[in-house]
């Protein structure tokens, strides 16, 4: 039988009547023993909230913080870590001046940088070092040519650098509760099998950064298994960096089965689909409802080289806060990936 916490009012109310119960009192209590009966109902309303956390956190489908993390561990599954952002920054000053590791360097939005190396500014008055963010996060990552500006100046080098053309990037938040009990939940359902199609996504998802598996077995006859990955929020024309995928091939080559040798893990080629629709009531905020659940239909059914349908898009219309009534202008059909390819939303529309 589930827990049933009373309110704070009807434990004040047993209180009161338990008391005049013991007492034989039918009036009112008086202000000592009124407030004796709101003090025990309050402390009685706290133990409640206890058990009923702790409840909470007696089944790993509903535990949460460092109860979730003690459960995960059960299964050696464990929290993916935050990570900072890194990459390549150019500074530029007087040709032939000689610039120490350990700059500086602070973006826009506040977020601090240093470098990791140092050189001498070529003739060009240019030198490109590594830098890294002092702390974790998406936040710290940066787009190529991003300005960075000195912290404190230095003689012979500008205060602003800018960001290498390949960015700065790696910064990761740490996995959320709801993401580490999806992966416990994925991991409790499906007990290893030796190197099954359902082993091969658990290894993929332990990757730091990796939140969407699909594995492929036999994709180029007996032997072989392909492994699609994905990040939350890819930057590129793919699911996920190349940097990522590279990790996230050597992470499954340290575990799997030494029989399959022929192992490929890409990340498939986004196709954005575009979306066009008659909206009532067309409001900013009905709006982005609608948005965000096409984002979360796509990150649900959107497999490699599969297809979405168009019923699954009215549906995630229709559920949008705040909506009445809709119709789709496009697409017409149901949206397909072509052979290596991923469905993910696109622009959208409103008319």
């Amino acid at each position: 039988m589930a827990l049933t916490r009373p309110s704070l009012s009807d434990l004040r109310t047993r209180a009161i009547s338990d008391l005049q119960a013991a007492l034989r009192l039918s009036g009112n209590l008086g202000a000592y023993l009124g407030a004796l009966a709101y003090v025990v109902a309050g402390a009685c309303h706290g133990l409640y909230g206890y058990i009923e956390n702790i409840g909470g956190q007696m089944n790993p489908a509903t535990a949460a913080g460092v109860f979730l993390d003690r459960w995960a561990g059960l299964w050696k599954v464990y929290r993916k870590l935050a990570a900072a952002a890194a990459g390549d920054v150019t500074l530029n000053g007087t040709a032939g001046t000689v610039v120490a590791s350990g700059v500086l360097m602070q973006s826009g939005t506040g977020v601090m940088y240093r470098t990791t190396a140092g050189g001498t500014i070529a003739s060009g008055g240019t030198l490109v070092v590594a830098a890294v963010a002092t702390t974790t996060g998406t936040d710290s990552n940066r787009l190529g040519f991003e300005t960075l500006q000195l912290v404190s100046p230095a003689a012979g080098v500008n205060s602003s650098a800018a960001v290498a053309a390949g960015g700065l990037t790696g910064g990761r938040d740490e996995e959320t509760d709801d993401e580490l009990r999806a992966r416990l939940i994925l991991r409790i359902s499906n007990p290893p099998h030796g190197g099954n199609a359902a082993d091969y996504e658990l290894w993929a998802l332990e990757v730091s950064g990796i939140t969407r598996a699909w594995c492929v077995p036999r994709y180029n006859g007996d032997g072989s298994v392909r492994v699609y990955v994905g990040e939350a929020n890819p930057t590129g024309t793919t699911l996920a960096g190349s940097a990522l995928v590279a990790d996230a091939l050597a992470h499954i080559q340290s575990v799997k089965p030494v029989s399959y040798s022929d192992l490929s893990v890409i990340a498939p080629t986004i196709n954005a689909q575009a979306h066009q629709i008659h909206l009532v009531p067309n409001t900013v905020d009905v709006q982005n409802a609608v948005i965000a659940e096409l984002d979360a239909l796509y990150t649900r059914d959107a497999a490699p080289e599969g297809k979405v349908y168009l019923s699954r898009i009215n549906e995630a219309i229709s559920i949008a806060a705040g909506e009445s009534d809709h119709t789709l202008v496009s697409p017409t059909a149901d949206p397909t990936a072509a052979a290596g390819e991923i469905l993910t939303r696109g622009a959208v529309s409103f008319v």
